[in-house]
């Protein structure tokens, strides 16, 4: 085990694995909370589609379930948001606190949501609370999903693509 832990604390987790560990137990309970309390599984691209439900006459945004819930849905939405934006004021080096260029995040975030919608569902949502439920779809869809970031970062560096 000895072995292991210069690459866990030198290579993968240069600043230690704690914040790591605190901020997947808060997304844990966080899902726990919204689910015991609402019935609803927390999957934030459901959460995020429910606030379009304000600006959109399409029957695929207004749903009964969408539109009754959209409110404390659109609080959870802007709380993700709020919390990167304290996050970066209370421990970042500017607005900016990535090396990643922001046009790189605009096209990722792009596909991102393109992939959300063919996968039904996104990361949070088959990752953190279908895995949890042992829902086959969700396995199998995480699965997709590590296999084709792994692949599509093996391939940027391969071309010597840097943030």
């Amino acid at each position: 085990m000895s072995g292991l832990t210069p690459l866990l604390v030198d290579g993968l987790f240069p600043n230690g694995i704690a914040h790591y560990a605190l901020g997947g137990l808060l997304i844990g309970l966080g899902t726990a909370v919204i689910y015991l309390g609402t019935g609803v599984i927390a999957g934030a691209s459901t959460f995020l589609e429910s606030t379009l439900s304000y600006v959109s006459d399409l029957p695929r945004f207004n749903k009964a379930k969408y539109v009754a819930s959209r409110d404390w849905r659109v609080v959870f939405t802007l709380s993700i948001v709020a919390g990167a934006a304290l996050y970066t004021v209370l421990f970042g080096d500017g607005w900016w606190v990535s090396d990643v260029q922001p046009w790189r995040f605009a096209v990722g975030g792009v596909l991102v949501g393109v992939g959300t919608r063919i996968g039904k569902g996104c990361t949070s949502g088959h990752g953190v609370c279908g895995v949890g439920s042992r829902s086959r779809t969700s396995l199998v869809n995480v699965a997709t999903f590590m296999l084709v970031a792994i692949g599509v970062a093996q391939l940027l560096s391969a071309l010597g693509v840097s943030p």
